[in-house]
């Protein structure tokens, strides 16, 4: 089977969350199953010249959006036996970052139908056009409203996949001819609530949506957490399904992982100590054996559960807990963890930022790895934690309800607690505690968790079935 994968960023040449590991793994896997499975995305210019130096160039043409007739140029590599396409408009990427301009919906638009528009010119006709959150919504429409007349498009089916249903792509319904081109006739298929909204026109317009968890899958259809787009998944009907995300078990292997401090495997675990007490010097931490150590590594967003870390912080404190904290976002819980860093002095570890060498570091020298989130679509860092023997600690929501089970039931691998509530969270830390001085169930649960199997093998099985779930259409 042949896969066009869309998406707007991709490991390892360009990255700014978790979409991009999934972009930079879940092809491979596909590709490993026996099936094709190539990848197109915009060449921003922040794609570091090294990369950029091993591309190809392979072809340009010109994609037609409403008056405007813009310039495509294609380049192309090939990585981990993955083709990848990259396609270059300086007026559109030649820029810093990769999302928050005034004009995303105009480069969006022209990145999905350039994508739809690069099967004409080249030698790969996909049985599946499969599209990944907002930014390439548009694809199944522009394919649906102006391909699918010409031979070459008539069997391609669609997928879309849903990695957070928050951000769906909403503009003002003036756009949609002027910017997107989609003329009158057809902008029904764009408008939802009184508004533009990609989103909801890549659920309509796909053969079959999917998400990244069963659990997310489910929680959509509610309205506490869909944003509003619950009435277009139920339209959907039996069409709506998840499917667990996984993580590149290559990279992220502590035995292996050149970022870390100390090389350690399960049966070589007193090495994940060396780690701990290089995180602590790193971060400016007391080093004691015997404090449990707790990682963070998240967008400082409201979702992330961030109000309920704060609330109990200073509750939390008075155990023998230290933390470090690595992340950025939005203004309030910057200034709150500057706070706390000032006032528990050689307890608090912060940077601000975006690090991934100091993330793996975190993974593989904490004692456990908090991810409270209000909600979670699937979540990586959780799976990354258990690989590293960092046992996490989560609420039951999303990928994250899917992923990790609690020390106190079977199969074990983290500690969890269910209700949107700062003690139940502080609860679930303090049972961490308790297991924490006990070392040898310490150790027999750090195995437990790295045990755990979150390679791709499985979900990308799941993917294949449902592409062929669409092609008998």
């Amino acid at each position: 089977m042949k896969i066009l994968y869309l998406t707007s960023e991709a490991r390892p040449f360009i990255a700014s969350g978790g979409l991009a590991d999934v972009a930079g793994s879940l092809p491979k896997a596909l590709c490993d199953l026996g099936h094709e499975c190539r990848v197109v995305l915009p060449l921003y210019s922040d794609v570091k010249p090294e990369w950029r130096e091993k591309m190809t160039f392979l072809c340009n043409f010109n994609v037609a959006l409403a008056w405007r007739n813009q310039y495509c140029g294609v380049y192309t590599i090939c990585y981990n036996g993955v083709t990848y396409y990259l396609l270059d408009n300086e007026y559109y990427f030649k820029r810093s970052g990769l999302y928050g301009y005034y004009d995303d919906a105009e480069r969006f638009a022209f990145f999905s139908k350039a994508a739809v528009e690069l099967i004409n010119h080249i030698d790969y006709i996909p049985d599946v056009l499969h599209a990944n959150d907002w930014e390439t919504a548009m694809a199944s429409v522009y394919l649906n409203k102006f391909y699918r007349h010409i031979p070459l498009f008539k069997g391609i089916r669609t997928m879309f996949t849903i990695h957070n249903i928050q951000y769906q792509g909403q503009f003002g319904m003036n756009i949609a001819w002027d910017v997107l081109g989609i003329p009158e006739y057809h902008q029904n298929v764009l408008e939802y609530d009184g508004c533009l909204n990609m989103m909801k026109a890549a659920i309509q317009e796909s053969n079959i949506v999917t998400t990244v968890s069963p659990s997310y899958a489910r929680e959509i259809h509610d309205p506490w957490f869909s944003h509003g787009l619950d009435g277009a998944l139920y339209n959907k009907g039996d069409r709506v399904i998840g499917i667990l995300n996984g993580i590149d078990v290559v990279s992220y292997d502590p035995s292996s992982d050149k970022d870390i401090y100390v090389n350690y495997s399960a049966d070589s675990l007193d090495k994940k100590e060396d780690n701990r007490k290089a995180l602590c010097a790193e971060m400016g931490i007391e080093y004691k054996k015997d404090t449990l150590l707790i990682g963070m590594v998240t967008r400082f967003a409201s979702h992330k559960g961030l109000d309920l870390v704060r609330y109990i912080f200073d509750t939390l404190m008075q155990d023998n807990v230290s933390v470090v904290v690595l992340g950025s976002g939005e203004r309030e819980y910057e200034d709150f963890f500057k706070e706390v860093h000032a006032r528990y002095p050689g307890r608090v570890g912060l940077r601000l930022g975006f690090v991934p060498e100091l993330s793996r570091k975190i993974y593989a020298g904490a004692d456990v790895f908090l991810m409270p989130s209000k909600s979670e679509p699937c979540g990586l860092a959780q799976m990354v934690a258990a690989r590293y023997g960092t046992l996490p600690i989560v609420r039951e929501t999303g990928g994250l309800k899917d992923t990790i089970h609690d020390m106190g039931g079977e199969n074990g691998n983290g500690f969890t607690f269910q209700t949107y509530n700062a003690h139940d969270m502080l609860g679930a830390i303090q049972r961490a505690e308790k297991l924490y001085q006990d070392k040898a169930a310490w150790k027999a649960a750090m195995r437990s968790a790295m045990s755990c199997d979150f390679s791709w093998g499985k979900s990308a099985k799941e993917y294949i079935a449902a592409y062929e779930r669409i092609m008998k259409d």
